[in-house]
């Protein structure tokens, strides 16, 4: 007879998801892991796990493509099958977190998509009650930018930046998708105020980019895994509103806690003139 299933419900982003599981140690592992992000809300989507070994992840390449009306999403390290018509999906894989990690943010990279938002590969944090965003190809510094961050700044991310539309432009979630600081960001929300692309440098200095620029920069930074022509058509414009809407620059900087003297001059600068930004652009 079948152990009972038991739930473990994350909500990130806003968007509770159960996630079932009969082994009870597996179970721990969710709850220790999303520890932060554990909701009571009603959930939206769920996933049955599972388990196939206690092996570690793979370091294949994803493979996140349509069966008919589901999605079937595979890796070395664990298979999965979610149906967006009924919300509900199944998971085999390995008992490591890791391989729970990349499942999540595939299904949610699925699940933004349809709703004006995206995962985007940056550093985020919530300054004087806004949220900035930092990103930039590996090395140019986004761990640096968190490190550095004076003791009032609330991470919400070493690594993967959650966004999703508001009334009013955009909004930064936190999440528990660690990068080298290792440590989960704070479960809290704020409306970003600006993208800062990264590069080191010998001085701070922030600099325009052509909304063109910031699309391409922007584009090569979004998380999407899926091989499908009209999704990528959807991120597209979806990229195109964001630059609209959000400010976003160059920051080039030279790796010490004045670079945020940079963040917070512009923040004063450009508090509430949101509006001046779709003409720019």
């Amino acid at each position: 007879m079948a152990a009972p299933r038991k739930v473990a419900c994350v909500e990130i982003g806003g968007i509770p998801i159960a996630l079932s599981t009969g082994d009870e140690g597996f179970l721990d592992l969710l709850r220790q892991r999303y520890d932060g992000f554990l909701s009571s809300s009603p959930p939206e989507f769920e996933l049955e796990f599972d388990l196939a070994s206690t092996g570690p992840a793979s370091d294949d390449d994803v493979q996140v493509r349509r069966e008919g009306d589901e999605w079937l999403i595979e890796r070395g390290d664990f298979q999965a099958r979610w149906d967006p018509r009924t919300g509900r999906g199944s998971v085999r894989q390995n008992a490591n977190p890791y391989s729970l990690d990349s499942v999540l943010r595939i299904l949610h990279s699925l699940i933004l998509t349809q709703r004006g938002g995206f995962l985007l590969h940056a550093a985020s944090a919530i300054c004087e009650g806004r949220a900035y965003l930092f990103s930039g190809v590996s090395g140019a510094g986004k761990t640096t930018m968190t490190r550095l961050a004076p003791a009032d700044v609330t991470l919400l991310t070493d690594e993967i930046s959650y966004l999703r539309p508001n009334a009013e432009g955009y909004s930064a979630f936190g999440t528990p998708f660690a990068g080298e600081l290792a440590r989960a960001g704070e479960n809290c929300v704020a409306p970003v105020s600006a993208l800062f692309f990264l590069e080191q440098g010998p001085e701070n200095r922030v600099d325009e980019l052509s909304s063109a620029e910031a699309i391409r920069r922007l584009m090569r930074n979004i998380l999407f895994f899926a091989e499908d022509q009209g999704l990528m058509e959807t991120l597209l414009a979806t990229a195109c509103e964001f630059v609209a809407r959000v400010p976003i620059r160059r920051l080039t900087f030279y790796p010490d806690a004045r670079v945020w003297d940079e963040v917070r001059d512009f923040a004063r600068n450009f508090a509430g003139n949101l509006q001046e930004v779709p003409e720019h652009a």
